[in-house]
């Protein structure tokens, strides 16, 4: 299987797009509790359908056109954000695009694509994956790069609020665990039962 790592920004964000979508795909119960404190199976959704669409409007002229309410319609929602995203990184033009955000910086659209909204999708698959029993296995060169990244800022990201605090890592710790005990998660979470 080839890494992420290894993808141009394009087929990275296809690549995880397409993990994503095989998630909300398998998903049958949008009320299922997360790994994240007060979120539903729809509540990710929400969040990657949300949160994007404002980030671009306060630092590019790119505008997308609304999706329906991951509240109402997750599949429809993330169909929705996924298809423009798809076209906006297809198109040519879109290298020629500067975006500028006063805690960001200046960068090329693609790159900020890559840098945190490509990312937040890895992330995200896990959250979904894990509160509605499917497979949670994600690109372990992926998160051992993004681990070290990340401690390698971990006063400036704790500060954002983005994160949780440090979770305890399990003696084994895979990779993928350290990754979600650092960014806050419970790295053996699963679903409440009964």
């Amino acid at each position: 299987m080839t890494s992420l790592s290894s993808l141009s920004v394009a087929d990275r964000y296809r690549s995880a797009a397409d993990a994503f979508a095989r998630r909300v795909a398998g998903t049958t119960d949008w009320d299922a509790p997360t790994p994240v404190a007060q979120w539903r199976a729809r509540d990710v959704v929400g969040h990657l359908t949300t949160w994007l669409p404002a980030l671009l409007a306060s630092g590019c002229e790119v505008r997308l056109s609304p999706v329906p309410s991951a509240d109402v319609d997750p599949v429809g929602a993330w169909a929705g954000l996924d298809a423009q995203l798809r076209s906006l990184l297809d198109d040519p033009a879109t290298e020629q695009v500067v975006f500028e955000h006063e805690h960001i910086g200046r960068m090329q659209l693609p790159q900020m694509l890559d840098q945190f909204f490509t990312r937040d999708v890895v992330f995200h698959t896990w959250d979904l994956a894990r509160a509605t029993g499917q497979d949670d296995r994600l690109d372990q060169d992926y998160l051992a790069e993004a681990l070290a990244g990340m401690q390698a800022q971990a006063e400036m990201i704790r500060a954002s609020g983005q994160f949780g605090e440090q979770q305890t890592e399990p003696e084994d710790a895979s990779v993928q665990e350290r990754f979600f005990a650092f960014i806050g998660r419970d790295p053996r979470w699963s679903p409440p039962t009964g």
